[in-house]
């Protein structure tokens, strides 16, 4: 095997069927070893892995180490608490099904699956998907019927149990693997750390334009952080990297939510992370959780598809205009005005096709919406933007050109900005988490009132960057680097 990982096994022995090497070792010496190299790659081939067992002490010791280990503690739990999860044989996997059909249906059909490979041609794509959700090196995965096919239980399986055709299929699967994703090590590393960055070069409203991500490039190696740009098609060279900065629109149903989840499941450092993106992805969620804290956002009401709506009362109740918008959009897309009752429900009937949810919520006019930078729980930068002209929102999508229209910018310093404004705007990302969030603010009459917390906002050079420069940049990569040191 051709890489820098280290495998550990219950008994050397364990190992005699594949070619020799010097990065074997037992389970017991790895637990008692005093020193280890933090940046080892170590593959877990225990064959009990259940909870407190020698098994998962390897695991468990291996991240406490900050060691990169297949499987993760989290990746052994999940294993251990699969419940029959019938969803994942959706009727679009016509190859699974397909394969499925030719099976006896009066008894158990298991499927091995060994770093997201199977011997199955039709299985191929189900395999990775089995690997990228449940990142361990050998998989059983057993399938039942009962009036339909459904997986009935996913288990991590042991090397000493597989057949000598199976052993031949493991080599060939880790060989591939290693040269995949542990690759042979690179000549002397220049840097500590090594950070993948996120980003769609085609995205129309990207969040980081070109030079700004040039720019967190150069800020990288200062702070000792190799970084290197990727797209949604380097998904399967993710774990060549210790962390990951994601610089392009989150969504939950989408690429970069799976690159999150893939990530932190393998102990990477990642911004921002999943439970960041599923909660600001989400404007229901927020909503409840800012009500739960009694934190100010504009009076709001929930639309249900299945139930009677009172527009008339709730728009009496909000007061005309109402804002209407479906609850994971970004950059003013799926937001709404109606003037009347009559516009209320047929705004309403037409984004109830794209949600079963829709938020009623009254219209705060102001001039600009604050947005402020938060990282770590510290603001580190602060914007006004301006309403697109002649719209009431920031960006006017219904323009006539290809591109939304925007409104204008200022960038001012922390200190200019009103401190119930930055005050709300931490109280609110504290209920988040400690990850990179740009929080949209009104002022209002009545103080200030939040309209939205953004996982990903924008870092435009020239922008957001205009009153910091390069330190802005700075700052973040520090972060991970602070976060790094501390894995």
């Amino acid at each position: 095997m051709q890489n820098s990982a280290l495998i550990i096994l219950d008994e050397i022995t364990d190992w005699q069927p594949y070619y020799p090497s010097q990065a074997t070792v037992t389970a017991s010496e790895y637990l008692l070893q005093s020193s280890v190299k933090s940046r080892t790659q170590v593959l877990n081939l225990c064959g009990d892995l259940s909870y407190l067992s020698t098994g998962y002490y390897v695991s468990l010791l291996a991240e406490a180490r900050g060691q990169r280990v297949l499987p993760s503690v989290s990746t052994i739990n999940d294993l251990a608490n699969f419940s029959h999860y019938q969803l994942l044989l959706a009727e679009t996997d016509k190859h699974v099904l397909k394969y499925l059909s030719k099976a006896p249906q009066d008894e158990p059909l298991r499927v091995l699956v060994c770093f997201g490979q199977t011997a199955e041609p039709l299985l191929n794509n189900f395999a990775r998907q089995m690997f990228d959700r449940y990142p361990c090196p050998i998989i059983w995965v057993e399938f039942r019927y009962q009036g339909r096919w459904f997986i009935h239980q996913i288990g991590a399986g042991a090397l000493t149990e597989l057949s000598d055709e199976q052993q031949t299929f493991f080599g060939n699967a880790l060989d591939s693997f290693s040269k995949r994703v542990w690759r042979k090590a690179r000549a002397r590393k220049e840097y500590r750390y090594d950070l993948a960055i996120l980003h769609d070069p085609n995205e129309t409203i990207p969040t980081s334009d070109k030079k700004a991500l040039q720019r967190f490039i150069k800020a990288a190696k200062d702070a000792d952080i190799d970084a290197e740009l990727i797209t949604a098609n380097d998904y399967n060279r993710l774990l060549e990297f210790d962390a990951l900065f994601i610089r392009e629109t989150t969504r939950i149903n989408h690429y970069t939510y799976h690159f999150a989840k893939k990530a932190e499941a393998n102990g990477m450092v990642v911004i921002d992370a999943p439970h960041s993106i599923l909660q600001c992805a989400n404007k229901v969620f927020l909503k409840e959780l800012l009500d739960k804290h009694k934190i100010p956002t504009p009076r709001t009401e929930l639309l249900l598809r299945q139930q009677h709506t009172d527009y008339a009362a709730i728009g009496e109740r909000l007061g005309y205009p109402v804002v209407l918008k479906i609850p994971d959009g970004s950059f003013s897309i799926g937001v709404e005005k109606a003037e009347n009752e009559e516009e209320f429900q047929q705004i309403a009937e037409k984004l109830f096709n794209t949600s079963t949810i829709l938020l009623a919520q009254e219209f705060v006019k102001t001039e600009f919406d604050w947005r402020i930078g938060v990282l770590n729980h510290r603001p580190i930068y602060a914007c006004k933007y301006f309403m697109a002209r002649n719209h009431w929102q920031i960006y006017n999508h219904a323009s006539t050109s290809s591109r939304a229209k925007s409104g204008g910018f200022a960038t001012v310093g922390i200190h200019q900005v009103p401190k119930e404004v930055v005050k709300t705007a931490l109280q609110a990302t504290r209920l988040i988490g400690d990850g990179l969030y740009g929080v949209d603010v009104k002022m209002t009459a009545k103080g200030p009132v939040i309209i939205e917390i953004n996982d990903n906002p924008s870092i435009d050079s020239g922008v957001e960057d205009l009153l910091l420069g390069d330190e802005l940049y700075h700052i973040i990569m520090r972060d991970f680097a602070r976060r790094l040191d501390e894995k």
